[in-house]
């Protein structure tokens, strides 16, 4: 088991030992993928072990498309949209990570059908992105972070240490989220979920602004069949490779 303790921590604390290694500590580690692949999961996971911040971009562009529902924010006007952006603020509870959107918490209503059935369009405004992307960079400049998303690796940190792309299948990706959804007390259909995760893989896949891909040196971990400790331990085996 890959473990690191306080113990392990050297007199500059941004280093590790590691199974008897000096590593450097202070990496930023990307993972892409597409929905319900268990990104969050794995970058939670990481994070923690590694003491690590962790980012979750996608809650950031639904904490976006929740405020632009509630302020019913034409998404075709960009007038609009740049008005609105101005003096939005997106941010997380320390601790445990629940998205903040001007100050309040909105973790489970982010998670609620009409964001996710309107998250997608959103992402693929230029003016969205544009406004959201420095701010994703500047929480990782100083390194010591696991950030998850759709273009980290390939847009928002293409010289990342460690970039993951994670798959799984269709099926279990949608039975991953009908049981999240579920979890949460969200009243769905398995073929609403099935749709809705359909529709963003094409629109995240063909947009024109950053679209979801494979970065050329990102590792592929396969999420359709492993358990959950051997899906993070996979994660832990590229996190050791780091040099």
């Amino acid at each position: 088991m890959y473990k690191i303790t306080s113990s392990d921590r050297c007199h500059d604390s941004s280093y590790y030992w590691i199974n008897g290694n000096l590593r450097n500590m202070s990496h930023t580690i990307a993972i892409d993928g597409y929905s319900a692949c268990g990104k969050s999961t794995l970058a939670k996971a990481l994070a923690k072990r590694l003491g690590y911040r962790f980012i979750d971009t996608g809650a950031m562009y639904r904490m976006i498309t929740l405020y632009f529902l509630r302020e019913n924010v034409d998404i075709k006007n960009m007038g609009a949209v740049g008005g609105a952006l101005e003096g939005l603020t997106v941010d997380f509870v320390p601790g445990n990570n629940d998205a903040l959107l001007n100050g309040e918490n909105v973790e489970t209503e982010i998670r609620g059908g009409a964001v996710s059935g309107m998250v997608s369009p959103v992402a693929t405004i230029s003016a969205v992105r544009r406004w959201i992307v420095p701010q994703q960079r500047e929480m990782g400049k100083a390194g010591g972070i696991v950030m998850d998303g759709r273009d980290i690796g390939t847009v928002v940190f293409p010289d990342a240490d460690l970039k993951l792309f994670v798959t799984a299948s269709m099926d279990i990706r949608t039975n991953r989220r009908l049981a999240e959804l579920e979890a949460k007390g969200i009243t769905t259909t398995r073929e609403e979920v099935a749709t809705n995760l359909a529709t963003r893989d094409h629109i995240d896949s063909s947009r024109e602004d950053s679209p979801l891909r494979q970065a050329e040196d990102a590792i592929v971990v396969d999420n359709s069949a492993l358990s959950l400790e051997a899906f993070i331990e996979a994660g832990m085996d590229e996190v050791k490779k780091i040099r």
